[in-house]
């Protein structure tokens, strides 16, 4: 996928001549918990209001969700918003642009670095879609659903948090500090792999993680 030089500019990229869809493209970081959180506790109560599901299998649906949120992650990061086509339509490179390039290009911009509702509103519907047609039907277990979905969209809210906090809070410490470096080198050394944001091991199962280790020079005889 090529960018365009980092800009590291306190003046976001304009996206639009209008100002109202120019306006759809910024979001305070703050609304995607706000937002999001009380969606995930309705879906999380609905099991236990109706006693569909045990504490036992509710916590597990919640931990499956969350690491279909992974995968979910993983997959649109590397094949969608990296997506390199053949013959570039300038219609395609636009859309690419819009979504995930403009972020390579000012990655910084802080309003520019959670999914606005105008994207992550449509894509809710489809996931839970899915999660109805495939859990609910393919596999008769309609009473999974809704928990399954609490933790997709808690794992979808750590994701968005965690990929802010990357790059605007110090991260010095542990794990925070190997996903903000994680992340950093995606940015600037590797933009084509380390596609994992939240965690790096759907990089390590399909083979995305390049080897950095430094090599041990040979002793001389």
């Amino acid at each position: 996928m090529p960018y365009l030089p980092t800009n590291h500019s306190d003046v976001p990229i304009r996206l639009f001549k209008s100002d109202f869809l120019e306006f759809f493209t910024h979001i305070h970081p703050a609304v995607v918990p706000i937002m999001w959180l009380p969606v995930a506790a309705y879906f999380l109560s609905r099991p236990i209001v109706a006693q569909t599901l045990g504490a036992g299998s509710i916590v597990l649906a919640l931990i499956l969700g969350a690491i279909v949120w992974s995968f979910t992650e993983y997959t649109m990061h590397r094949f969608v918003f990296h997506f390199e086509p053949k013959n570039p339509h300038p219609l395609v490179e636009r859309a690419i642009f819009l979504f995930h390039g403009v972020h390579h290009v000012q990655p910084q911009c802080k309003t520019r670095l959670v999914m606005p509702p105008i994207v992550s509103v449509p894509m809710a519907f489809v996931f839970y879609g899915l999660f109805t047609l495939i859990v609910g039907r393919w596999f008769s277990a309609p009473q999974w659903v809704a928990p399954l979905f609490a933790g997709f969209i808690v794992g979808y809210v750590a994701y968005d948090m965690i990929h802010y906090a990357t790059h605007h809070f110090p991260m010095r410490w542990g794990v925070l500090k190997a996903l903000k470096r994680y992340h950093m080198l995606h940015h600037y050394k590797t933009p084509n792999e380390r596609f994992g944001v939240s965690t790096p091991t759907w990089d390590m199962v399909f083979g995305t993680l390049p080897d950095d280790t430094p090599k041990a020079k040979p002793v001389m005889q």
